[in-house]
């Protein structure tokens, strides 16, 4: 995002700079005026010098709208990511974990695939025995499981 947010402003600020060129009472004079005005532009309450041509207004306000938005949206969006995460169910988690490890089983050892194998194994005993519990305590409450 970024890069994009940077290919963008030198892009917008060029043309920018290209359109106000020879422009009459224009106070972007210089490509290095067009990126300060990039910058400016978008990232504060319009304290940045107004362009004077039609096309450079257009160009200035799209680029205000575009930058504002990727660069405003990004922060929200790393922020409400951040906080979001730890209310990702834990056994969405513990599977996603497991079908990450499953891509690497080509790398390990024989005696490492062992290790999983007596893993895995004890894994199954004890989600069946898990399966058990919740099984009886739905008959224990009266609920029907339909499920196969």
């Amino acid at each position: 995002m970024i890069l994009l947010l940077v290919g963008l402003w030198l892009a917008f600020s060029t043309g920018l700079y290209f359109a106000e060129r020879g422009t009459e009472g224009a106070s972007i004079t210089s490509y290095g005026d067009a990126v300060y005005w990039g910058i400016a532009a978008f990232s504060t309450a319009g304290i940045a010098d107004a362009p004077q041509s039609g096309i450079a207004k257009l160009i200035g306000g799209t680029w205000i709208v575009v930058g504002s938005v990727i660069f405003f949206g990004t922060i929200v969006a790393t922020v409400t990511t951040y906080f979001m995460r730890p209310m990702q169910r834990p056994s969405r988690r513990i599977i996603d974990t497991i079908e990450y490890n499953l891509e690497q089983l080509d790398d390990l050892t024989i005696d490492e695939l062992d290790i999983l194998k007596e893993t895995v194994d004890t894994l199954i005993i004890h989600v069946e025995n898990l399966k058990k519990k919740q099984l009886k305590k739905k008959r224990n409450s009266g609920t029907q499981d339909y499920t196969i």
